[in-house]
């Protein structure tokens, strides 16, 4: 395998990290539903060598009996001979592609479908620690490096070995002293390949940080928010000439890695052609003496030939498993990182849900990046960035305000960073009856959206007990209670996907008709119909094709169809002009009716009817009350709405 196989991830995580012999075992372990496969591709490599090895034998007859003899029939017949094997070689080459194929490719799709299954269920946390392009390279090139080194690294290390084996043998039936002679030369292939190779690995590993760079460079920059920022701040020179620079460092280890694996096979077959002349000047004297016919010191020659190369590649084997091995260990390394948050053993599920919220004396801290995440796939961000809250709301309720530590500048490295041992909530308790609605408000950082993100378990509760309908949320299974639970949030995610594929993203078998009454009720059918395809028109990546009020109220029809008896609105009309505002509230009026609802908002206006308005500072509920009755009090919510109504906005 080349320094090239595996490129294209990082390899901190792997760096100067012995394979253990689990993971050894463990590969064994992803292999086992292929071994009658394998069983076939070892017993073709066989058979390969050793038809290899019947021309050399055929020649030195042609050779020693035929023409000696006369014998022209006998000529016909070697040569006969000859194509046979030839043409056995040829299916046996084809035969040999088939299993490997089969092999690696399926070996792809188990590991790319177990990885998949186990990220996309990783706990939020994991997703806020981890850089999206490091990720994906992991998932994607380790997972096809470990696919090369199960049918092609291991595959040419066992190919080498039989061919070395039955060579060898071949060797010693024909004069055994000259076999001996040529293993005489292992150690001029051994010595330098030892230290070559452990060359070669660093170069590897250097060539796959800088490549996982490169990808984190392209995945964060040419999405469309990416873009759209390189764009308005004027950067595309300087953000062409970064990635320059670092294509240019990969460029540069490329061709090291190259010039390198190059002059190093070059001195070995140096060595090798040492060895065949050997054979030939040690071998011509047996021959002039009579102690060897002249057929089998050619067919020597030929078979030293075909032994120096797999000597070659056999040197140096142990550092290409190795490094095929690394790959995957890498994959290993995420499939192994523990999920969180998972279903209770005995979990139920919730029936009949009515959506009823309690909350016991709830404290809550984000989990810490160690517990959470893998540090080789954290990159360089911020200290502190990424282990707190969710992204994507705007910095509300996560704990990530001065006292947090947000925007802090140092690197990852640190053993804890300062915000992930922020308490951001402490000892929170309040009820939201089935059917009513309750609003949480307080400035930012105060812990609103934390409680949001509590209640579908997208993290766990440090103490204390989140219930719903009377049980407790961790006493539930998760796909019943995330059924339970809809969420409407400032900037909702959409697919790269048609219209009508991403509202039944939220139920899968809705018919045409539920589409689009959904999208009536919440005021954006009109808006589809106008558009080219209608349902069928693909939104463009996040959406973009469509207003922020569009994608509001398209991502309430998707709340609709899903029919949750719970509904949580994270800051759902905070980016909306007046217009738009007016009608994504309609849409949720007529959305509401009959559900229990969760309001977290900084327009005031928009909960100043809920059945009980909580108010959020420091992780902690200072007010509670009605809106006529808290605005009468003085206190926070009195100045937050103040502010509204001046004209300005809570910050966040």
């Amino acid at each position: 395998m080349g320094p090239h196989a595996l490129m294209g991830s990082d390899a901190g995580a792997v760096k100067d990290v012995r394979i253990e012999r689990s993971v050894v075992r463990r590969v064994l372990g992803f292999a086992r539903p292929y071994r009658t496969m394998l069983i076939g591709f070892v017993v073709t490599l066989v058979l390969a060598a050793l038809v290899s090895i019947a021309t050399p034998l055929l020649i030195g007859r042609i050779i020693d009996d035929a023409i000696p003899n006369d014998d022209k029939g006998l000529v016909s017949v070697l040569a006969g001979l000859m194509l046979l094997a030839a043409l056995a070689e040829a299916l046996l080459a084809l035969g040999e592609r088939w299993w490997s194929s089969r092999i690696g490719e399926g070996l792809i799709y188990d590991l790319r479908a177990a990885l998949y299954d186990h990220v996309q269920r990783m706990p939020l946390a994991f997703f806020t620690s981890t850089e999206t392009g490091r990720l994906i390279s992991r998932m994607n090139n380790d997972v096809i490096g470990a696919q090369r080194a199960m049918t092609g690294t291991l595959g040419s290390v066992i190919s080498n070995v039989i061919v070395v084996a039955t060579t060898f043998v071949a060797l010693l039936v024909l004069e055994w002293r000259l076999a001996l002679m040529a293993l005489l030369l292992l150690p001029l292939f051994i010595v330098p390949a030892k230290r070559v190779g452990k060359v070669l690995q660093s170069i590897t590993r250097e060539g796959m940080d800088l490549n996982a760079g490169m990808n984190t460079t392209m995945t964060e920059r040419l999405n469309v928010s990416g873009a759209l920022l390189v764009k308005l701040y004027g950067q595309p020179g300087s953000e062409s000439q970064r990635f320059n620079d670092q294509a240019g460092r990969v460029r540069d280890i490329g061709v090291r890695s190259a010039m390198y694996g190059r002059v190093f096979v070059i001195a070995l077959t140096l060595v090798g052609a040492v060895g065949t002349a050997s054979v030939y000047w040690i071998g011509a004297r047996l021959v002039i003496d009579d102690s060897l016919a002249a057929g089998d010191l050619v067919a020597m020659g030929l078979l030293v030939a075909r032994i120096y190369g797999p000597l070659t590649a056999l040197t140096n084997a142990r550092v290409d498993v190795m490094t095929a091995l690394v790959s995957f260990e890498r994959v290993f390394e995420v499939l192994d990182t523990p999920n969180t948050i998972v279903d209770r053993p005995g979990a139920k599920a919730l029936e009949n849900p009515r959506g009823a919220v309690a909350f016991d004396g709830v404290t809550f801290a984000y989990p810490s990046a160690r517990d959470s995440s893998i540090p080789s796939l954290e990159g360089t961000a911020p200290a502190g960035h990424g282990h707190g809250a969710p992204h994507g709301h705007g910095g509300h309720g996560h704990g990530h305000g001065a006292s947090a530590g947000n925007g802090a500048s140092e690197p990852k490295t640190a053993p804890e960073p300062v915000a992930t041992a922020t308490v951001v909530l402490h000892d929170v308790s309040f009820s939201v009856p089935a059917g009513t609605m309750t609003a949480l408000v307080g400035p930012s950082g105060s812990g609103k959206s934390t409680i949001a993100s509590l209640i579908p378990r997208l993290y766990d509760a440090t103490t204390g007990t989140i219930s719903l309908d009377g049980h407790d949320v961790r006493d539930l299974t998760l796909t019943s209670l995330r059924g339970a639970v809809g969420v409407v949030s400032q900037d909702p995610h959409l697919f790269h996907e048609s219209v009508g594929s991403n509202l039944r993203y939220a139920r899968a078998d809705a018919t045409d008709d539920e589409l689009e009454a959904a999208a009536k009720a919440a005021h954006i059918h009109d808006v589809i119909a106008a558009l080219p395809d209608g349902y069928d028109t693909v939104v463009g990546e996040r959406g973009y094709r469509l207003s922020g009020g569009e994608k509001q109220r398209l991502a309430i029809a998707r709340m609709l169809l899903k029919d949750p008896a719970l509904v949580i609105l994270d800051e759902a009309t905070s980016h909306l002009d007046s217009e738009n505002e007016v009608l994504v509230q309609r849409a949720l009026d007529a959305a509401l009716v009959g559900r229990t609802t969760l309001v977290i908002a900084h327009r005031l206006s928009t909960i100043t009817s809920a059945d009980e308005i909580l108010v959020l500072e420091n992780g902690h509920i200072v007010e509670r009350g009605r809106h006529d009755d808290l605005l009468a009090s003085g206190n926070l919510y009195s100045e937050l709405y103040t502010t509204l109504v001046r004209g300005s906005e809570v910050p966040g």
